[in-house]
Formats: structure tokens, sequence, C-alpha cells
């Protein structure tokens, strides 16, 4: 089965070496394009035997499968570049969150399915969301979950859930990358504590609260429960967190959710000229 790839930027290459690391592509069997032809060109360097073409028009002629890896903002003139060229048989696959499967059925005759990946699937781990349009069946989907299980924790879910599913799934690494490095940064302000060796410290940590939760059998309030004593320090050190940070998840969500509703209507109105009802 030939796969293409529209589009090699961040999220487009991750898939690509992401599937050939694990061994569930050969680079043989993958065709990409980008609008930028040399960044379609550096990836098939790294991984002889991959094709790079210069237009998406030869990723969808050749293909079967076909992951749509460009903006929200490119999406439209890729479809019309592609439209008249997809069958039927075909499945394109795309990772955006405000583009909807109602915008590619709209104007593409094959099978549609959007995902939403995480960076975690670079190291073959983290959820991988799937959502399925009409005309996918039982069989499409069997081969896909196969294909995306050997990367990822395959997930299906609404599509009215993707903007929060993605905020914990895809954005989260971000989010919790960034509480570390702020941890990691009053350590070293405080103590003196070399930052490499907090670095690998929290890290550490890190890996290993991510497998009591997924192996371990806990869930994070049975996890702060365990190591909290009450009276201790790690209960005094939740107390401030809790106090300090009362609503700031909330606002949080309600930020990611205005700018994704924003994005939507802004493809909404890339493809239609106004807002669907």
């Amino acid at each position: 089965m030939k796969v293409g790839f529209i589009g090699t930027g961040s999220m487009g290459s991750i898939l690509i070496e992401s599937w050939i690391h694990a061994g569930a592509l050969q680079p043989s069997d993958i065709v990409a394009s980008n609008r930028t032809f040399g960044k379609a060109e550096a990836i098939a360097d790294r991984h002889p035997g991959l094709r790079a073409v210069r237009t998406n028009l030869e990723v969808a002629d050749k293909c079967e499968l076909i992951f749509l890896c460009v903006k929200p903002a490119e999406y439209k003139k890729v479809l019309d570049e592609i439209k008249n060229v997809v069958h039927p048989a075909q499945i394109i696959v795309s990772i955006t969150s405000p583009v909807m499967i109602k915008h590619l059925e709209h104007l593409l005759n094959c099978k549609i399915v959007k995902i939403i990946p995480s960076i975690t699937n670079y190291v073959l781990s983290g959820a991988l969301l799937c959502i399925y349009g009409k005309s996918v069946d039982c069989d499409d989907k069997e081969r896909l979950m196969r294909l995306f299980s050997t990367i990822s924790t395959p997930v299906e879910v609404s599509e009215d859930h993707t903007r929060i599913c993605s905020d914990l799934s895809s954005c989260g690494p971000a989010f919790v990358a960034f509480f570390l490095q702020r941890l990691i940064d009053a350590a070293v302000e405080e103590t003196g504590i070399p930052r490499e060796e907090a670095t690998r410290l929290t890290s550490e940590m890190l890996l290993g609260t991510g497998k009591l939760l997924t192996e371990g059998g806990f869930t994070p309030e049975t996890l702060r429960e365990r190591v909290s004593v009450p009276g201790g320090i790690t209960a005094a050190g939740l107390q401030l967190m809790a106090t300090e940070l009362d609503g700031m998840f909330n606002r949080l969500i309600g930020i990611t959710h205005a700018k994704y509703h924003e994005d939507v209507e802004k493809v909404e109105n890339l493809f239609y000229g106004k807002i669907m009802e």
C-alpha cells in the first residue's frame, strides 16, 4: 500500500518518521509533497526509498491512503488541486482539528478520516484521536487502527469533543512541559541545584508518574493521596497550588476553545464564503 503525505512540516514529518521507526511503513511505501519542495526532499534524503514529489496531485494520484498535514488556511487550495483525482476507494486523513469532516466530504469523493496526533507519538506512545466519516467501513477502521496502534493508543472520539480531547492529548505535553520548566527554574533559583540535575530528576519523575497512571492502577486523585501525608511537606505544597491555580485551568480551556472556534469560523468562510448553520 502506498501512503501519501501532503505536507512534511512538524507533524507530518513526525508521523512519517514514527511509522518508519516503528517498522509499520518502509520508506519505499511513502510518497510526500510539500509547498516547499526542499522540505520533502530533505526527509527523502534522510530515508532512502521515500519518494518526494513536486505536486500534491502526484501524491493523490499514486496513493491509497493520504494524510493531509497542512495548515487550515491551505486546505481549500490543496483540496481544489486534488479533488478531480481522488476516487471512492481512497482514504484521506486530515490531521487538523478546525477542518471538519463535513468540509472534506463536501469537496472530496472518497473516504474521510480525521486524526489528531501528538508529539508523544514520536516515541511510539500517547494517544491518537480518531474521527471517521460516513463512508468509512469496518474493514477500513480495522486497517487504520492497526497502523495507528504501531505508534500510539488510538482513541475514537466524537468530533464535538475534538477540541477538549486535543487539549488533553496534543496540547497537554506542551502544558506539562511548561509546568515542569517553571518547577526546574524555581529549583535552580532557590537552591542552586545544577540545572542538568534538576532536569534529569524532573524528567525521570514524569516518566515514572506516567507509568503509575497507565500501568500502576493509579488515578491522579489516588496518586496524589498516596504521596501526600496530612500535615506533611507535599500537602503544604499542594495547598499552595490549590490556592494559586484556582480557576486557571478553566481559563486555559476557555482560551483554547475560543481560538478553536475562531479557526473553525475562518475555515467555514474559506470553504463556503459564509458560516454554515
